[in-house]
């Protein structure tokens, strides 16, 4: 992808695109490339600065890891949605391990986070874009901390799979009792069960193809 593309591309996308220099500009188009993840691909591990990953197609699921090897889905994102979590060096207020994994074939832009981080330190906008970022993401976070905490698997489920539902406008689910479990923070088996529960209740049915969403306003009334 030439330059040209670069600047257009976020001129669409970043708010301070034009009160920067053209000096900055250029230099951040220059330390950016693009790169296609194929599917389970981990794009960033640890506290590492991997750069700032604008997603152009595909989707990518961010989460943490215990030492015991259990992981919490804290976000996924998807096309035109930015993942700042993984240039520590722009937020150094993140110390915590966050990794990101690429759950379809993706297409994104990668702004090299030292550039990204010299830029944002010689122009505030650059900066408070950044944290703003962060900080919108964060409100997820505490979302799904909330749903652990405080809701039954019952609910966190019928969230997952209304939610699921509104971001792509299709009530089948195409993914399997372990993906759903991954992405709740929950065991395979215990998904399983509540899911030949929904299916008993009439609100889904359960195939090969995934989770098709049969009365919403079964749901909706766990929620």
């Amino acid at each position: 992808m030439s330059q040209p593309d670069y600047n257009e591309i976020y001129s669409s996308v970043f708010p301070f695109w034009d009160q920067i220099t053209e000096e900055d500009r250029t230099y951040l188009c220059r330390n950016s490339h693009a790169v296609t993840y194929s599917r389970g691909k981990n794009i960033h591990g640890g506290n590492d600065c991997s750069g700032v990953v604008l997603v152009r197609e595909g989707s990518l699921r961010l989460y943490m890891m215990s030492e015991q090897g259990k992981d919490i889905t804290l976000y996924r994102l998807h096309s035109g949605d930015l993942c700042m979590l993984s240039a520590s060096c722009v937020l150094e207020a993140i110390t915590f391990d966050v990794f990101v994994d690429a759950e379809e074939d993706s297409r994104c832009i990668v702004i090299g986070g030292p550039a990204f981080a010299a830029v944002s330190e010689r122009n505030p906008a650059v900066k408070i874009f950044a944290l703003e970022t962060a900080v919108s993401r964060f409100s997820d976070v505490m979302w799904v901390m909330q749903q652990i905490l405080f809701m039954g698997v019952d609910r966190r489920l019928a969230v997952f799979l209304l939610d699921e539902a509104a971001r792509t406008g299709s009530d089948i689910i195409p993914l399997t009792h372990g993906q759903i479990a991954r992405y709740m923070g929950s065991a395979r088996e215990v998904v399983s069960r509540m899911l030949k529960y929904f299916a008993a209740e009439g609100a889904v049915e359960v195939s090969r193809r995934g989770v098709r969403i049969l009365d919403k306003g079964s749901l909706r009334k766990l929620v």
